[in-house]
């Protein structure tokens, strides 16, 4: 697309160019790639919090922010191989292909960091979620690493004792994070949501804040003091887990014990001592937001592995990572109102691929823009932001 508007862009890497820098970002370069990644992300929030008043917008979960609070999500996805590709494996969905391990913003959309894996590998795999986790904190500017309070959400692969065992000891370091992640329900949460009797349950509320009919609708318990203790040992102490259950949607697969209550059971496990269960559910299922960070990093760049080889592939993965957080810059600093929440695809078709020409004149270069596009002026206010943002410090 680029290559087409020569006047504007000046010359064009070729694709043939574009292959030979993917084939020799060793280790050692996407290393300092993603130092040069955190060090523009360290600008970016610096010029946010002078334009905006803070460095991050809050995350929202149920009609409330969560205020200075910054929050990590950690998921891994499968992507399709259509080919015979390096370490492409049949994936525990029954396709064939990749299955690398993300972590998002949810405060900025933000890519922080991924790992490019097996397709058969594990999804609750301790190691991959440490280091995961562990690239993205480094991403994140260090007054904002050691100077908010920290949120880690995962579904249940994330719920093992080695990772939230290493959650607990980034304490030690001056990282002030607490977890909310899945739980799984075997006999031993059966026998305690039995237990709970009919009054413990109190009701949860939906995406705006509004409280649910507990007799009839979803509700929210806690379970922690009658689960057995063997089904806590190894985990953080303050760990608790809570239970919600909902009618179930129809061709939901139940359980036998879901069956015979006509509820649809699900649990999560937080170190978080304080706030209403309900309000501690509603923040867990705000991780869902992730499946959307995922969907549009694949119309980024993330749905397709263009080598056969693994190591371009991983390359590859680092240039998705640039996109996603450059359209997340681009959508913080200098777009409002529609276009600020817009997906990929839309930012694509209404500013990113305008046809344009440059006029020189005056000592002075001109970007000539068609009047008659429908989103010019948003494009023209976007350069105009561009230009007003304060450089960086030093």
């Amino acid at each position: 697309m680029l290559a087409d508007q020569e006047a504007v862009f000046g010359a064009v890497a070729s694709g043939s160019t574009c292959w030979r820098l993917l084939d020799r970002l060793d280790e050692r370069a996407l290393a300092s790639i993603s130092a040069a990644r955190a060090r523009a992300r360290e600008v970016v929030w610096a010029q946010h919090a002078e334009t905006h008043g803070r460095a991050f917008a809050a995350s929202r979960v149920a009609g409330r922010d969560l205020g200075e609070t910054l929050v990590l999500d950690l998921d891994a996805t499968s992507v399709v191989c259509h080919s015979e590709k390096q370490q492409a494996a049949p994936t525990f969905k029954g396709s064939f292909g990749y299955h690398p391990m993300l972590a998002f913003c949810d405060n900025t959309g933000e890519f922080l960091a991924g790992e490019l894996r097996r397709g058969n590998a594990g999804a609750n795999t301790a190691a991959d979620h440490i280091t995961v986790l562990d690239d993205a904190l480094a991403q994140v500017p260090d007054s904002y690493r050691h100077g908010h309070p920290i949120l880690i959400r995962a579904d249940t692969a994330g719920c093992t004792r080695a990772f939230l065992a290493h959650l607990r000891g980034l304490r030690e370091q001056g990282v002030s994070c607490e977890f909310s992640v899945g739980w799984s329900i075997t006999d031993r949460e059966r026998a305690a949501i039995t237990a709970l009797g009919k009054r413990i349950w109190t009701g949860a509320v939906d995406t705006d804040g509004e409280p649910r009919d507990p007799r009839d609708s979803a509700a929210v318990a806690e379970i922690t003091g009658l689960l057995p203790a063997a089904a806590l040992a190894g985990y953080p102490d303050g760990t608790r887990v809570i239970v919600r259950r909902e009618r179930p949607h129809p061709g939901a697969q139940l359980d036998l014990m879901e069956e015979r209550d006509g509820w649809r059971y699900t649990c999560l496990a937080t170190d978080t001592r304080a706030g209403q269960l309900a309000f501690l559910d509603a923040r867990h299922r705000a991780h869902a937001r992730v499946e959307d960070r995922i969907r549009t990093g694949k119309d980024t760049g993330l749905g397709h592995f263009p080598s056969r080889d693994f190591a371009i592939n991983s390359a590859w993965l680092t240039v998705t990572m640039l996109a996603v957080d450059l359209l997340a810059w681009t959508q913080h600093l200098l777009l409002d109102g529609e276009l600020a929440k817009a997906e990929p695809k839309t930012l694509r078709y209404r500013l990113l691929h305008v046809a344009a020409r440059l006029a020189r004149g005056g000592r002075r270069v001109r970007v000539r823009i068609q009047r008659s596009w429908p989103w010019a002026e948003e494009l023209t206010a976007a350069f105009g932001r561009l230009h007003a943002l304060p450089g960086p410090a030093g």
